[in-house]
């Protein structure tokens, strides 16, 4: 399986960059061509109004194509804050729980429980 992983904020910058040099449509043929697409951090920086409708192209063109796997501690009801438009939020949430699958993780964070700065 082919597989590429990006954080969102990598992703963002990338498609940017690439949009500026005229390269945009070779870098989504790129990631069009993996059959799962990972995007971590989903939510952690918002994104401005350029980068959020960049990235709606990604979902919309990976929308029954590819596998995605999106991790966020974000509730849905927060993406529109993020994203910079509430109706690109929703349609980037209906496409993406459509055929989706929502796993919810619940508990002490691993990092937190690992974590080499904790009281003794």
């Amino acid at each position: 399986m082919t597989v590429k992983f990006y954080t969102v904020a990598e992703l963002v910058m990338r498609l940017a960059e690439a949009k500026r040099a005229g390269t945009l449509e070779r870098l989504l043929s790129e990631i069009q061509r993996c059959q799962l697409l990972i995007l971590d951090e989903w939510g952690y920086i918002p994104v401005d109004k350029e980068g959020s409708q960049l990235l709606f192209r990604v979902i919309a063109d990976s929308y029954e194509s590819r596998s995605l796997v999106i991790t966020t501690n974000l509730e849905f009801s927060k993406w529109g804050s993020v994203f910079t438009d509430d109706q690109m939020a929703a349609a980037m949430i209906d496409r993406l729980a459509h055929h989706g699958h929502l796993l919810v993780f619940e508990g002490e964070s691993y990092r937190m429980k690992h974590a080499l700065m904790k009281e003794r």
